[in-house]
């Protein structure tokens, strides 16, 4: 399973000409079933899709119409577990916390990629690796 970051979410939204090539990307990526994501995400999705200053920002029933449908995928909630390992991640790895909780939170799934623009492409995080789907477009 592929545990998706939040800027996923967002380019899939995204009406920016400029982040056309990734919207598409992103869209296909979230087509697929083996993809799981946690609240975490959702969250960030929600706060940045529907920001006022945002260019084309969501409506809040949009954003809320969007939650509910990535809700058919797996989602990690967040726990005491999950929290104590992210700090022990961020300590480790030298990331932020936000970072290593979205790590942990796909560790928690099972997932052995996380597909994040944000991450260093490739890196391994203790049988965790990142791919940037958007390398390429």
């Amino acid at each position: 399973m592929r545990f998706v970051d939040t800027n996923v979410l967002i380019y899939a939204v995204s009406r920016n000409p400029l982040e056309q090539e990734k919207a598409e990307r992103a869209t296909k990526i979230l087509d697929g079933v083996d993809l799981a994501l946690s609240v975490q995400v959702l969250q960030e999705f929600y706060v940045q899709a529907t920001r006022p200053t945002r260019p084309g920002a969501l409506a809040h029933e949009e954003a809320v119409a969007l939650i509910e449908t990535y809700l058919g995928f797996p989602v990690q909630e967040l726990t005491t577990e999950i929290v104590l390992a992210a700090l022990e991640t961020r300590k480790r790895f030298c990331i932020s916390y936000w970072d290593a909780a979205i790590l942990e939170a796909s560790r928690a799934l099972g997932c052995d990629v996380v597909l994040s623009e944000d991450l260093a492409d490739g890196q391994d995080y203790a049988g965790v690796r990142v791919e940037n789907p958007f390398t390429a477009a």
